[in-house]
This record gives structure tokens, sequence and C-alpha cells, in this order.
């Protein structure tokens, strides 16, 4: 999509609602200088183009006992089984990001696991017969920060 079907009252909303998803419509009419209702047209119209894929509550992993986060980086033996390998992917709920790549590796994943010992299940029991030649797995030790895309309107 092109960023010139915004105009300056967009990314000022988007600005807006990527530091807080739940701000109320009403603050951020009073902050544009204009009427909630023409933010709720113009949130529902961002919406519709595709510009907000969604709001969500961001859950701190560890503090549901997902203290393990790992990244793996797929070899496939036949890259044209990608899509057939991301469907099987989508059934396992510890995986939480899949992108295929250029560089390395074919696909990329995030996941999560309860301990170090319930991720190696999850790579011996549900990865490893998923079509990959190998894989290689990356523990985080911890992620140092978190944040939205910069906004910012290009004249």
């Amino acid at each position: 999509m092109a960023s010139t079907q915004l105009d300056q009252l967009d990314y000022k909303i988007l600005q807006m609602l990527s530091g807080n998803a739940r701000k109320p419509y009403l603050e951020i009419a009073r902050e544009c200088g204009v009427s909630g209702a023409a933010i709720h047209q113009r949130i529902q119209k961002l919406t519709q183009m595709g510009v907000f894929k969604g709001a969500v509550s961001i859950v701190n992993p560890a503090s549901v006992g997902y203290d393990t986060c790992a990244y793996i980086g797929f070899y496939l033996h036949d890259p044209s089984k990608f899509d057939e390998v991301v469907e099987r992917i989508k059934a396992i709920p510890e995986v939480v990001e899949c992108h295929f790549t250029t560089g390395k590796y074919d696909m990329f994943i995030k996941m999560y696991g309860r301990t170090n010992e319930d991720l190696l299940r999850v790579i011996h029991s549900e990865l490893s017969s998923l079509g990959s030649a190998r894989t290689e797995t990356l523990i985080s030790l911890q992620e140092v920060f978190h944040r939205p895309i910069p906004i910012k309107h290009e004249k």
C-alpha cells in the first residue's frame, strides 16, 4: 500500500495508537482538534485499507510460564514446500512468528517454551518432521527492548 494515501491526520492517529492501542478515541480527537466521529471514521478507513492489522494485548511470556524464547532457522529439503511447511508450523501453538527469508535460512521462526526441555521436546517431536534438512536454534537470553515501527509523515 502506498503511504501517499495517508494524510497528516492519519499519521498522527497512527503515532498515538502505535504507542498505546487502548488510547480513547475522544482523547485522540481532542489532541488532533477534530470530532470523535471523525477519528472513528479515520480508524475504520485505516482498518479497511489494511494499515491496522488488529489490536493486541501484549502478554509477558514469562508471566504465564514461558521462560525460554528461541529463534530457529530452517534449511528445507525442498523450498518449494514452504506453504505446506507453514501450514504444519501454524498447528504448533508455541510458534509465534514465521518468516520466509533470504540469505542463510529458507525460513525463520520465533517460539516460546516453558523450559529448555520443553523447547527440545517441540523441536524433536514437532519441528524435526517438517521436511527440514537441518535447523539452527538460537536461544534468547533476554529481550532488551521491543518497540513499534516509527511512524513519520514524509512529505
